[in-house]
């Protein structure tokens, strides 16, 4: 690029160029360019699709509650660094929020001027014919005989506009382009991000997410209090939530039995369910992992399953002081589950009784007198263990606890690992102490549902199918600018044709030809062959 001829360089005293210094005005200039360039934005777009892995490698609090908890038990130390760097809520994060907001300034900033560029170039008129078209990268003449230059100029002119090239007439020279849908469709796709990213945002705000462990038998209604996790949205309401109810009638599991390789791996999970909405009738529905149900604009998922042993504790004197079908957290591929019991209503509150219980589905006696599980369905052989300790259980202090959890600190063991209190379906086993009975009343499966509701699904789907539709056309289609020029030459004219690609065009000297030929095809029939050399 040549330098303007009043431009005038600062030297040092050693003969050095010495650059302008930057003001504030100018510093704030330079950097919203580079904020709102094209490669800013392809960076800060990278970035924000990095920024998200950890989101797919560490449970998040909006998604898998129950796995953060986990987690933190599994991984005390790195939990504490994690939660430093807010990595169970990656998607709402300081971090992640910055590449966001960022990214959607870049984007805005990047689009457009360049919408406005755009509106303006389509409404101008093809540029003017090039002087010397042996400059440019196709070319091509031709000498007809018997033939005027304004014909062919017609003619050329007729061509190219039934060919969809904007066109314009500069003396005995025709001018035309075509491809703006290329630059359509890039903007397009562009736009499109923007749309995403405004979508996500806003529809994120309306969105809510909750976990529900429905025992089979039970009803779910769709209420704040029913979740055991709700993680709604910064918009959420007390009439955000739709109304209708979900029974779990029952929870279908098929194992593999044939394969002794994979003896017990799962293969299928159906749960048949009944939907009520208010005002229709109930509706028989089925959910499997990969197929969710949709219900009034909520998507319900099939997470996992489990079993849900219903267990009757009876004080000494025979009233029923806990009688609960409580779900049991599987910890192997066998179903081998862990759960615990808390019962707070005994006749003497000093004694009251927690209980850690392992459920083997196929219970096996191991050589040294402990159990496995060898086959993840309930039966005959399947087999409650539960270690019992007396004491407080922690429930009259009104601060959430883990279900999962049983905090032995200050509480009594009287049935341990060596003498655990075992329990077949249907059998009654009495507890130390004058503590009463427990009994095993059946066992019975869970489902583990995930509800999430995101009102910008449809949008967003819009606007990721737009900007496939411009990435394609910015791809496919060629920007093309095609000239035709006429002069006298002898008995006829020479007639000469040229193009130029904005970008690369590999088929730019087969489009030239072309136009050659359908421009020729177009004469009279007495000119359409070349004059003799």
């Amino acid at each position: 690029m040549s330098r303007p001829s009043d431009a005038q360089d600062r030297f040092a005293d050693d003969g050095a160029v010495v650059n302008p210094r930057l003001g504030p005005l100018e510093w704030l200039r330079w950097g919203w360019r580079t904020l709102t360039s094209m490669r800013t934005a392809l960076l800060l777009l990278l970035a924000l699709a990095v920024a998200a892995v950890p989101g797919s490698l560490i449970p998040q609090n909006s998604s898998d509650p129950n796995g953060v908890i986990q987690y933190r038990q599994d991984n005390p130390g790195l939990a504490k660094v994690v939660d430093a760097i807010q990595g169970f809520d990656v998607y709402t994060s300081f971090w992640f929020s910055a590449i966001y907001l960022l990214l959607f300034i870049s984007l805005i900033g990047c689009v457009v001027p360049r919408l406005k560029h755009h509106w303006r170039a389509m409404r101008k008129a093809p540029p003017r014919t090039p002087s010397r078209f042996t400059k440019l990268p196709a070319s091509s003449s031709v000498q007809l005989p018997g033939l005027t230059v304004a014909e062919a100029v017609d003619a050329g002119e007729r061509v190219l506009k039934g060919a969809r090239y904007r066109t314009a007439r500069y003396g005995d020279s025709v001018s035309a382009e075509r491809g703006y849908l290329r630059e359509t469709g890039n903007l397009l796709f562009h736009s499109a991000l923007v749309g995403v990213l405004v979508a996500v945002f806003v529809g994120g705000g309306f969105t809510y997410t909750g976990q529900k462990i429905l025992v089979t038998g039970d009803t779910f209604v769709n209420g704040q209090t029913q979740y055991d996790s709700l993680n709604p949205g910064r918009f959420f309401g007390d009439d955000s939530l739709a109304p209708y109810a979900l029974k779990l009638d029952r929870l279908d599991v098929t194992y593999e039995q044939r394969n002794l390789d994979a003896l017990g791996q799962p293969l299928d999970y159906t749960a048949h369910v009944t939907t009520t909405v208010p005002g229709q009738a109930p509706k028989d529905a089925t959910i499997k992992v990969n197929s969710p149900l949709d219900v009034q604009g909520t998507s319900v998922f099939l997470l996992g399953n489990g079993y849900a042993p219903h267990i009757t504790v009876r004080n000494a004197d025979g009233s029923v002081a806990f009688s609960q079908t409580v779900p049991f957290r599987p910890t192997d591929s066998k179903m081998t589950s862990l759960g615990v019991v808390k019962v707070p209503d005994t006749t003497d509150e000093a004694k009251q009784i927690g209980m850690i219980g392992f459920l083997y589905p196929t219970a096996a006696e191991r050589t040294d007198g402990s159990f496995v599980s060898i086959f993840p369905s309930v039966g005959t052989q399947s087999l409650l263990s539960m270690q019992v300790y007396v004491g407080d259980v922690g429930l009259d202090a009104g601060t959430p606890k883990n279900v999962y959890e049983l905090d032995t600190a200050g509480m009594k063991q009287v049935m341990g690992i060596k003498d655990p209190l075992q329990l077949k379906v249907g059998e009654t086993r009495t507890l130390p102490d004058g503590l009463g009975t427990v009994t095993l009343d059946g066992i019975t499966r869970y489902a583990a549902l995930d509800i999430h509701h995101d009102p910008s699904q449809g949008v967003v789907a819009l606007f990721v199918a737009l900007a496939v539709i411009g990435l394609i056309a910015s791809l496919l289609i060629p920007r093309r600018r095609m000239w035709i020029k006429v002069r006298e030459d002898g008995d006829g004219v020479l007639v000469e044709y040229a193009g130029l690609a904005r970008g690369d065009d590999p088929g730019l000297v087969r489009a030239v030809a072309e136009l050659e030929r359908d421009h020729r095809a177009a004469l009279p029939a007495a000119a359409r062959e070349p004059a003799p050399v």
